[in-house]
């Protein structure tokens, strides 16, 4: 059986150290290669054009170009739709956090991850699937809790959706994973995936993580 090819790492962050210290542990991995560095977020649009990377590990704080406006750019670029975008951040009230949801990142994680979670987040991006640190996500919650009182505004958009795929859209918002979905709604793991796809195609959202962002908009999380 052929190997699969090994996961192409794009590192964007100003700190050099960081960097440095990234790329250490990633080049440790036999399934992981990092093509590439940027020291601000004009350099990671760049460098993401010319290097089309798996998964872009993205300092959401970054001078010329902040990791939000660049992962909306890397987002909105035509033959970009494959790279997903990891955010990493200092502090888990960062409001941006939010943002970089709804500009496409796929995930984000706390700087002080250790390496085996850090590891695993980019595999679980690099294979489609959305990475929402948890002590972020209960963040998030609480400091979105007042887009519940706006919830009927945005109402109108899951209009599209059944029953059944808003129930499905709560628990993503929640960070489950489709076998956890399946198993709350008594489904198979496949029909919680189906579901997953068609609320994607619906919403005209980019992945799960988008979803999450969504579900937190409407007051369904």
């Amino acid at each position: 059986m052929t190997a699969a090819p090994p996961i192409k790492v794009l590192l964007a962050d100003d700190e050099r150290l960081v960097r440095s210290g990234f790329k250490v542990l990633l080049d440790l991995e036999s399934d992981i290669t990092v093509v590439g560095e940027a020291t601000n977020g004009r350099e990671a649009v760049e460098l993401s054009r010319s290097t089309r990377p798996d998964v872009v590990l993205m300092d959401i704080r970054m001078p010329q170009l902040d990791g939000v406006r660049a992962t909306a750019q890397i987002a909105g670029t035509a033959g970009l739709e494959q790279v997903k975008v990891l955010i990493l951040t200092t502090y888990d009230t960062d409001e941006n956090v939010f943002e970089a949801l709804q500009a496409g990142a796929s995930g984000f994680l706390l700087k002080d991850a250790g390496p085996a979670e850090l590891l695993h987040a980019i595999r679980v991006i690099a294979a489609g699937d959305a990475l929402l640190a948890p002590r972020v996500t209960r963040r998030l919650i609480s400091q979105f809790t007042a887009q519940r009182r706006t919830a009927k505004a945005g109402e109108h958009r899951l209009a599209v959706l059944t029953d059944r795929e808003r129930e499905v859209l709560a628990l993503v918002g929640q960070g489950m994973s489709n076998d956890e979905i399946g198993r709350a709604l008594c489904l198979s793991p496949a029909t919680a995936r189906t579901h997953v796809s068609r609320i994607l195609g619906k919403l005209g959202a980019r992945d799960r993580a988008q979803l999450v962002a969504i579900a937190y908009q409407t007051g369904l999380s």
